[in-house]
């Protein structure tokens, strides 16, 4: 019986969190993600986030993700509920000491800062394997084209 009780608790707010959600378009994402201070963070380019973020969530702030293990992933960067979030469902790490349904709003600075710390881990962006598949050693300077930024396309990776 508790079961059901979590289940519905969690249906409920998974519900009720894509009310203040949004797909983002391109370029609107790549001034968020340079307001925020993400370029060059850790020698990545905006156009590493910008890749990431299409392949994980397709920019869409509500998406998640269920995974195999019983583990789900949250928001625009797809945040893993085993590490960086809670869930209430998922035993977790819980390294960005936040909850998961925080991470189903339009408002991503919360994410950002999120995904900031999974980069500091000693994966990097490895850490995604959309970007291991779909933007490393790739041209991503195509995720800028149009978008009237002052963002550098290029930098230099920082391995620590």
């Amino acid at each position: 019986m508790q079961a059901w009780g979590t289940t519905v608790v969690t249906l409920a707010m998974l519900m009720a969190a894509p009310v203040d959600a949004k797909i983002y378009e391109r370029c609107d994402l790549a001034m968020k993600l340079e307001e925020a201070g993400l370029n060059g963070f850790k020698g990545y380019t905006i156009g590493d986030w910008l890749c990431v973020a299409h392949y994980e969530s397709g920019f869409d702030t509500s998406f998640v993700d269920h995974n195999l293990d019983g583990s789900s992933e949250y928001g625009i960067f797809q945040l893993n509920s085993a590490w960086w979030c809670d869930n209430g469902v998922t035993p977790t790490q819980n390294l960005c000491h936040m909850e998961c349904h925080e991470l189903l709003n339009r408002h991503i600075l919360d994410d950002i800062m999120c995904a900031k710390r999974v980069v500091s881990s000693q994966s990097g962006m490895s850490a995604w394997d959309s970007w291991s598949r779909h933007c490393s050693g790739h041209d991503l300077s195509e995720w800028l084209k149009g978008c009237h930024m002052y963002a550098k396309p290029y930098t230099t990776k920082i391995y620590s």
